[in-house]
């Protein structure tokens, strides 16, 4: 029969070990984890920097735009320091407050691939004040079609002539 102070003993023995395995394989957890971590803040830390950037060029608070985007200052803070990574949710308030077009934060994000076309033309017509964003949408779609049927007439070799129209 065990005494008290054996049985006791016992169980925190049982207790030591169990905690010992959980905290071996929450260790394995974190080390697997961090090796994609890299790619993960990358993302939010290109988002932030991205966020930052339009918030100073529209001379915008940061706490002005966490009021307007309905987020708390704090949690945009970790944001544009790339601490966070925010939901498309959030990223459509944020860009309200901004008053730039929710998919280019998408982009920004990884949330949508990138529009075709050089990136300084797509960059001025997004960042054009005197556009509306439906006006930006409407530019950057047929710019966009331009530049993929320039790119198709290009890697399209022209047509065999017929024999009779060359003489």
């Amino acid at each position: 029969m065990q005494t008290p102070s054996e049985f006791v003993r016992e169980q925190v023995t049982t207790v030591r070990q169990k905690a010992e395995q959980v905290a071996s394989n929450v260790a394995g957890s974190v080390a697997g984890s961090l090796n994609e971590a890299p790619s993960v803040s990358a993302v939010s830390s290109q988002v932030g920097d991205f966020i930052r950037e339009q918030r100073s060029a529209a001379r915008v608070s940061l706490r002005e735009l966490a009021r307007t985007a309905g987020v708390s200052n704090p949690y945009l803070s970790q944001v544009e320091r790339g601490l966070r990574k925010p939901s498309a949710e959030i990223l459509a308030s944020i860009a309200r407050g901004l008053k730039i077009s929710a998919e280019s934060l998408y982009e920004q994000a990884g949330i949508l691939d990138r529009r075709s076309g050089n990136p300084d033309t797509v960059a001025a017509i997004r960042s054009d004040s005197a556009l509306s964003e439906r006006h930006k949408a409407v530019l950057l779609e047929l710019y966009e079609t331009y530049v993929r049927e320039q790119a198709a007439t290009q890697t399209v070799p022209p047509a065999p002539r017929h024999p009779k129209e060359s003489a």
